[in-house]
This record gives structure tokens, C-alpha cells and sequence, in this order.
């Protein structure tokens, strides 16, 4: 929302999208652990989930999701046309992403996607337009989540390929995953810095920008081919870092734009 103009985006703007988020997350979310609950049960990393565990019943999960696609859609049609005429193509990613990995390794660019879709909504809620930065901003995020949702893969590798389940590290192994997952993150730079070049931004901007590098290239020094025991310090704390750095700059760079 901070990137797609010149100005700040309107109080009312800002809570509809907060909500669409909130409701849009929280549906993917419930939805997905529905639909993995057998597939958790088997899983020890994953068995102590609240479904597989018994804590939360299916029926009580479907409700909540239910409840969460209906704020997602109210708050969306408050926005501008476009993004009343995208919230299908939101949905179905939503709910496509947990059957993907029974039928595709790409499963975790769908998810990146997913998180992808969300910022660009944020855009065109501001904007009311496609035009080709907010592209290159889906695509940043797109490859930042792939890129480390392949790092949170590699836990399960021996559990993927023994229940025939789709994931980049279970077809390739650790040594290549790595490497498609470096070269995504490279990819998150590379578009960050294009949206530099093509919308006006100041220094703070471009902190933001060399900031995720630095984080994206510490987060791929944790993990080693024979060494996973930081992949959770890599997935959870490095990348909230990340976001909620580059969001401080970009806040920072649009005050100090508008004092000029």
C-alpha cells in the first residue's frame, strides 16, 4: 500500500485491506490444516497439530474458515473494481495451494503465490491498476517464500518420499534444494531493486532493499547439506526479521518523501 503512490493510502483503505488480509490468512490457514489433518497425524513433526491432536474438531475448523472467505470478500468489495474482479483468482489460489503438493514439486512457489497475491492486492487497492512494478513485487515475494518455504521442506524430505508427497528437496535432495533455494532468494533481490529503478523511491528504500540481502544471505548460512539443526531459526526469526525490516524502511522512506 506505502509503494503504490505518491501519498499515504486513506485510513479507509488501509482497515478494509486488513481485514481482507486477516480473513484471507486465517481461511488458508484453517483450510490447510483440514486438509493435511491425515497427513499430520502420520507426520511426528506434525501430529501434534490441534486436528490431529484432538484439540480442534474439522467441523469447528470449516466453520472458521467459512466465516473467514466471507470477511475476506466483504472487506474486497470495498476496494476498488480490480480487486472485486481478482478475488475468485485469490480464493482459488488460497485453496489450491494444500492440494499442490500431491500432484506438483512446485508446490511451494503456489505458496509463494499465495503470500505474493496478498501484497500485490495491497497495491491495487492503492493503485486500481496492474501496471509492472506491483508485478515485480508479487514476483519478489513469490520467490523470497519459495525460497525459504524450500528450507522448511527439507525437515520432511524422508517423510515426502516415503508417502509419495511433492516437494523440491524430495525430488532433487538437500544439496540442489539448496541451491534453487539461493538462487529464488537472488531472484527476491533482483526484483526489489527493479521496482527501485521504475517507482520513485529515496534511500531508505534502498536500505530496505540491501537489508533483505544481507538477512537472505545469513538465512542461507545457517543451513548446511549435512546440517538442518537451524532450519527453524533460518524459516521463523530470520524471515520475520526480514519483513518487518523492509516494511520499516519502505514506512520510513514515504515520511521522509512526503517532508521533501
Amino acid at each position: 500500500m506505502l509503494l503504490a503512490s505518491d501519498v499515504l493510502p486513506n485510513y479507509l483503505t488501509i482497515v478494509w485491506v486488513i481485514l481482507a488480509m486477516v480473513g484471507g490468512r486465517t481461511a488458508a490457514m484453517c483450510l490447510n490444516r483440514i486438509i493435511d489433518a491425515d497427513i499430520d497425524k502420520l507426520n511426528p513433526r506434525t501430529a501434534q497439530r490441534a486436528i490431529p491432536a484432538g484439540n480442534i474438531k474439522k467441523i469447528s475448523a470449516m466453520v472458521l474458515t467459512f466465516l473467514s472467505f466471507t470477511l475476506m470478500t466483504f472487506a474486497t468489495w470495498q476496494l476498488p473494481l480490480i480487486c472485486k474482479q481478482l478475488l475468485p483468482l485469490a480464493i482459488f489460489i488460497l485453496v489450491i495451494y494444500s492440494f499442490t503438493k500431491r500432484f506438483t514439486h512446485l508446490s511451494h512457489l503456489v505458496l509463494g503465490a499465495a503470500l505474493g497475491a496478498a501484497a500485490s492486492g495491497g497495491w491495487l487497492a492503492v493503485s486500481g491498476q496492474i501496471t509492472l512494478p506491483v508485478i515485480f513485487l508479487g514476483l519478489a515475494i513469490m520467490f523470497w517464500v519459495a525460497g525459504f518455504d524450500i528450507i522448511y521442506a527439507l525437515q520432511d524430505i524422508d517423510f515426502d518420499k516415503e508417502h509419495k508427497l511433492f516437494s523440491i528437496p524430495a525430488l532433487l535432495g538437500i544439496k540442489k534444494s539448496l541451491l534453487i533455494s539461493r538462487l529464488f532468494h537472488l531472484l527476491t533481490f533482483l526484483f526489489l531493486a527493479a521496482i527501485g529503478f521504475i517507482i520513485k523511491v529515496n534511500i531508505f528504500y534502498w536500505i530496505g532493499v540491501f537489508f533483505v540481502a544481507t538477512m537472505l544471505i545469513y538465512e542461507q548460512s545457517l543451513i548446511k547439506h549435512n546440517d538442518l539443526s537451524k532450519v527453524n531459526q533460518a524459516f521463523f526469526m530470520v524471515n520475520g526479521i526480514v519483513s518487518i525490516g523492509m516494511f520499516a524502511c519502505i514506512l520510513i522512506d514515504k515520511i521522509y518523501m512526503l517532508m521533501l
